[in-house]
């Protein structure tokens, strides 16, 4: 009976049992369910209708991307929906799922924050949540997922810092958080995770040095920093982990010497980043012995001497990119890389990279893409060049290349870009390269190629950008070249001999954004076809000899930014609808024949804006143009009825006007002399006489307190004149003579760029600032007067002494350049173009101007020239927004301020600015707005002060800029 009882009890123990388990693993059960369910409500998008097999008709492990355990029935472990364009939130109820070990979520588009129950899933291994838009900071309670092995959130938009409790999941072998808005350091802690193997923190912002600790990640195989702003060297050893595979860090601002602590093998190596930072240092032969590498990134840095003559040895190179650095060296190495069978990609530009190509340049035919820009290769183009059959870009632009450029060039059928400017290549264009159809980019500029336009041209149907400016060429434009519809960006045939007139088919760029046919030697009329150009931005027809009025066809485009008329033929008046062209930032219609009255709106509200100098008979205007009122049309009408009048009176009139002619003609020989001495009568208008004794009391006797400035040749007083003008005197030395100038009561720009050091007191001194603005319509305001010296006058003037103590200020800020003791009047040997040599020159040799100023081919011999006074505004316009002097201590004999500058392009460019204009930044937004203008400015200057004469950009070409910019 006991016996009997006891099994009863047992039975019921275990039926009790079962049911309580039961119960249980049905509630958690139903946990799972609901935590399914309340994800699903927080998606409000699911297009691809994944999620419409979670209902209630089937089992929830039966749910696509839902995968349960075996053991647990119906605990959910993995929950897998990537690439399903989901649009909506996490859900926190997430961290209900216990038993979850999986989460691949990537690839859709969830928002808001990374819910923190993320951190309950204690048995989570894999969490992927990388390509959403999930924002927030990293949740911070990740640690107790003690079993986490990789941890995707890369591509997100995650900010704050990296937690450095993220180093205590010790199990973790992938950690990937680029391309998010992370700042801060990188952790210490992350060196304690010894099984890492990935770790891909690229594309944030983050900060400071890294760690040293991380070069204890001996499994580390994939170590990406690169697009952060990180500081200090590379941490020893770490590059020396036997079996990395990817190992970047560019794009930061590391520096030191890269190579130093690499071990003698990385067999494993494939890509190699180091481009964008501050490394220095030689590239070492022990490169060669990365026998896996086959992507090389060192460009953008300080690295200087030989290329590795084996590098050749490395046969899987595959992308070499070694561009701006200082590396010297001839062109030899080339040979040993024919022994890279893959060898795509080749960039080595902006280097010193010397001497002729090398035969075997001609054997690398896999190459697709050559960058050797910008070096100082010589010689000319190899003959066999039609090797390069897989050749896509070649950029050979700034060296000194001559010769012709082979007919075997026309071979390349693969070739789409062809940058050869700025060398001294000689002949004709060869007519071959009309077969290279796939050609969109062709760049010849700048040389000195002779004769005809191809017409074969014609055939490359793709052509976006033709560059054939600066040369000697001749003859009509092809009209099989204007007709290229295809040309979208630029189509400059600037500064040739061109003639004829502009074809009808110019109506055929309707996709063109920049047309440049300037100082040619074009005539007609400009086609009413041009109106059909409506996406032009920028026109430049100056220095040819069109004529006729101002076309009605400029009307429709309405794009219009940049158009230049001047230095033509063209007469009447200025259209009206040229101030409805609401983009219009420059307007230059100088010399030309146009009369009547100038608009008042759009761009003619800001004179800055506009240029109209030598039209004589413009008038009205806004006040700031200082032209004229006209005439108003009743006082024409009144004029034309007395013209009626006056036309009876004058038969009556004719026979005395006969008698009075005799005594006038006696009358005039007794007065030649007086009538020579006042025969401009014109000038009277223009310049006061002003007699000693004025000039003595209007300086109150040339006193002391009068005294405003010494230069080399006299003293500058400031007077008022009987009449009230204020003006400055200049008596030069000895007093014999005296020059009267308009008064500057701003000064000079050298008093406004250096305060206090030349003698004003401190609360002034502390008082004057340019704003940025301000700065650059000056820079405008010079760049227009020397523009004028150069090309407005006949013969040409050189002001041979350009510097900011040169610049002076009016009431209404605008520049006026001033003292003229050294200017040059040259000759012009071609009034088309202006070259390195003879034309545009004096002849005098002398070395003459100021310090630092000066262009340093005149100590060579070269002779003055208007590219003198170009150089000399490039170091004036560095100076205008660095606030340096060129002959500051800092600028010792290896370093000037062009250099100073040109180094720091561009991400360094806010560092040397001057440090008055970053007060005008009232957010972020401004703060990119004035870091773009001032690194554009800078790049007028540099290019402006280059260290050759044919790099130099020209004052008109300057204008453009500045007006672009601004």
């Amino acid at each position: 009976m006991g016996k009997h009882l006891f099994l009863i009890l047992n039975s019921i123990l275990l039926c009790w049992w079962s049911s309580i388990t039961i119960s249980k693993a049905y509630s958690q059960n139903q946990t799972d369910r609901f935590t399914l369910a309340s994800f699903k409500n927080a998606i409000h998008k699911d297009p691809f209708r994944v999620l419409s097999s979670w209902n209630d008709s089937t089992h929830h492990c039966e749910w696509q991307g839902v995968l349960c355990s075996k053991r647990h029935l119906g605990r959910v472990t993995s929950l897998v929906l990537g690439s399903q364009g989901l649009d909506g939130f996490l859900s926190p109820h997430i961290g209900n799922l216990s038993f979850l070990r999986v989460i691949f979520l990537q690839n859709n588009s969830f928002h808001g924050e990374i819910p923190p129950q993320i951190g309950n899933l204690l048995r989570l291994r894999v969490l992927v949540l990388s390509n959403n838009s999930f924002g927030g900071p990293i949740p911070s309670n990740l640690s107790p997922c003690s079993n986490l092995e990789i941890l995707n959130l890369i591509d997100n938009q995650l900010m704050g810092g990296i937690h450095s409790d993220l180093g205590s999941l010790t199990r973790l072998k992938g950690l990937g958080l680029a391309l998010n808005r992370l700042v801060g350091p990188i952790p210490r802690s992350i060196g304690n995770l010894s099984l890492l193997q990935q770790l891909s923190l690229g594309g944030n912002a983050l900060s400071g040095e890294i760690p040293k600790e991380l070069s204890r990640l001996k499994r580390l195989t994939f170590f990406s920093l690169l697009y952060n702003k990180l500081i200090g060297e590379v941490p020893t050893r770490l590059l020396n982990i036997s079996d990395i595979v990817v190992f970047d860090v560019g794009s930061n601002q590391l520096r030191g010497s890269l190579f130093n602590d690499v071990s003698t093998a990385l067999p494993s190596l494939y890509i190699l980043g180091a481009d964008d930072n501050l490394f220095t240092g030689m590239i070492p032969s022990t490169l060669t012995n990365f026998t896996s590498l086959e992507k090389l990134f060192l460009s953008q840095n300080n690295f200087h001497g030989p290329i590795p003559k084996n590098l050749g040895r490395l046969k899987g190179l595959y992308v070499i990119v070694l561009s701006s650095n200082q590396l010297q060296d001839d062109l030899s190495f080339i040979s040993s890389l024919v022994n890279c069978s893959n060898l795509t990609y080749l960039g080595m530009h902006k280097n010193l990279f010397y001497g002729t190509f090398p035969r075997s340049f001609s054997n690398l035919s896999t190459i697709k893409w050559i960058s050797m820009s910008n070096n100082r290769i010589q010689g000319s183009i190899p003959l066999a060049l039609g090797n390069l059959i897989n050749l896509s870009s070649w950029k050979l632009k700034n060296n000194f290349l001559t010769g012709c450029i082979p007919h075997s060039i026309g071979a390349l059928y693969k070739l789409q870009r062809l940058l050869l400017g700025g060398n001294m290549f000689t002949g004709e264009i060869p007519s071959s390269i009309g077969n290279i159809t796939l050609l969109n980019v062709l760049e010849l500029s700048s040389n000195i190629f002779q004769g005809y336009i191809p017409q074969s041209l014609g055939n490359c149907k793709q052509l976006i950008v033709l560059e054939l400016s600066n040369n000697n060429l001749i003859g009509s434009i092809p009209v099989e070249i204007m007709g290229l519809s295809s040309l979208a960006i630029v189509f400059s045939l600037a500064n040739n001999n061109l003639s004829g007139s502009l074809p009808l088919q110019v109506g055929s760029l309707k996709n063109l954004g920049e047309l440049d046919l300037s100082y040619n030697r074009l005539t007609g009329l400009i086609p009413t076809s041009i109106s059909e150009c409506l996406v032009l931005e920028g026109l430049y027809l100056e220095a040819n000899s069109f004529h006729g009025q101002l076309p009605e066809a400029l009307r429709p485009l309405r794009g219009l930014q940049v158009l230049d008329l001047s230095n033509n033929n063209f007469s009447g008046p200025i259209p009206s609808f040229l101030a409805e062209l609401s983009l219009l930032k420059y307007l230059n219609l100088s010399f030309n024949q146009l009369e009547g009255q100038v608009p008042k709106g759009g761009v003619f509200l800001n004179a800055s804006s506009i240029l109209i100098y030598g039209n004589t008979e413009l008038c009205g205007g806004v006040p700031s143009l200082k032209l004229p009122l006209c005439k108003s049309p009743s006082s024409k009408k009144s004029s034309s009825t007395k013209a009626r009048v006056i036309y009876v009176v004058a038969g009556s009139l004719s026979c005395l006007a006969l008698l009075l002619l005799c005594l006038s003609i006696v009358y005039c020989k007794k007065k030649q002399t007086t009538t020579n001495a006042s025969s401009s009568l014109s000038f009277e208008n223009q310049f006061l006489r002003i007699s000693y004794e004025e000039l003595l009391r209007a300086t109150n006797r040339f006193s002391e307190t009068n005294l405003i400035g010494k230069g080399r040749y006299g003293m500058v007083y400031k007077g008022i004149l009987d009449g009230g003008a204020t003006v400055a005197t200049k008596v030069l030395n000895l007093m014999q003579r005296a020059l009267i100038y308009e008064f500057m009561a701003n000064e000079s720009l050298e008093e406004w760029l250096h305060p206090g050091t030349i003698g004003q007191d401190d609360e002034c001194s502390e008082s004057r600032n340019l704003r940025l603005v301000q700065r650059l319509n000056i820079a405008i305001d010079i760049a227009t007067a020397i523009e004028y010296l150069h090309k407005g006058c006949y013969p040409a003037i050189v002001h041979g002494d350009l510097k900011p103590s040169n610049v002076l200020l009016d009431n209404d800020m605008m520049a006026r350049v001033g003292d003229f003791g050294l200017a040059k009047i040259i000759s012009m040997v071609s009034n088309q173009a202006i070259g390195v040599q003879d034309q545009g020159s004096s002849t005098s040799t002398a070395v003459k101007g100021s310090i630092g100023y000066v262009p340093p081919e005149y100590g060579m011999g070269h002779k003055v020239s208007t590219l003198g006074d170009a150089y000399s505004y490039g170091i004036l316009l560095l100076e205008m927004f660095t606030g340096k002097r060129p002959t500051e201590e800092a600028f010792g004999h290896h370093l000037n301020l062009h250099n100073f500058v040109r180094m720091a392009l561009p991400d360094q460019a806010m560092d040397i600015v001057d440090l008055r204009l970053w007060s005008e930044a009232g957010d972020r937004q401004q703060e990119m707005k004035i870091r773009d203008c001032i690194i554009s400015v800078f790049e007028v200057g540099v290019a402006c002060s280059m260290e050759s004469l044919p790099e130099w950009m020209g004052m008109t070409e300057v204008i453009r800029e500045l007006h672009l910019i601004k």
